[in-house]
């Protein structure tokens, strides 16, 4: 048996119950008019969601509020359900690298495993967009001298 939603002329909609998909509907049980299929609603409810990603799960002492049990136990789950998901699909894993530093200057822009130390820590020393730049934006040179503006 197939569970089918109808509808006659009038608006009176039910259920009817067929045994084949080509049968006819039934007539309507309040008013006997023919009756049509109604089509199926397409439900969208929600979304996926991914959870935190590896960039927004806390990575420092204070982060996992010093240890507390219930915490940590909150973030291994999430870290365990991310780990799932990612090997299901890789795409979502982003950039796997260990983390070499991630506080003071790097607190924004963590240093990676595989990243040239120098650019990094000049970008994140003196806030230089550009990398390969080794002279901080606010020096200039006169006269052979590095002078502080």
């Amino acid at each position: 048996m197939i569970l089918y939603d109808v509808k006659c002329s009038d608006g009176h909609r039910f259920e009817a119950a067929l045994k084949s998909m080509f049968d006819d509907t039934p007539p309507c049980r309040e008013c006997g008019a023919p009756t049509g299929r109604i089509p199926a609603a397409i439900k969208l409810s929600g979304t996926a969601d991914p959870g935190p990603s590896r960039e927004q799960m806390p990575n420092t002492w204070r982060g996992i509020r010093r240890g507390d049990p219930e915490t940590v136990r909150g973030w291994h789950g999430l870290m365990s359900k991310r780990e799932k998901l990612e090997e299901k699909y890789p795409e979502l894993a982003g950039d796997r690298r260990p983390v070499l530093a991630h506080e003071g200057i790097f607190e924004n822009a963590p240093l990676r495993a595989g990243d040239p130390l120098a650019d990094k820590v000049a970008a994140a020393t003196f806030k230089t967009a550009q990398p390969g730049q080794t002279e901080a934006p606010h020096t200039k040179q006169r006269h052979g001298k590095e002078t502080d503006k």
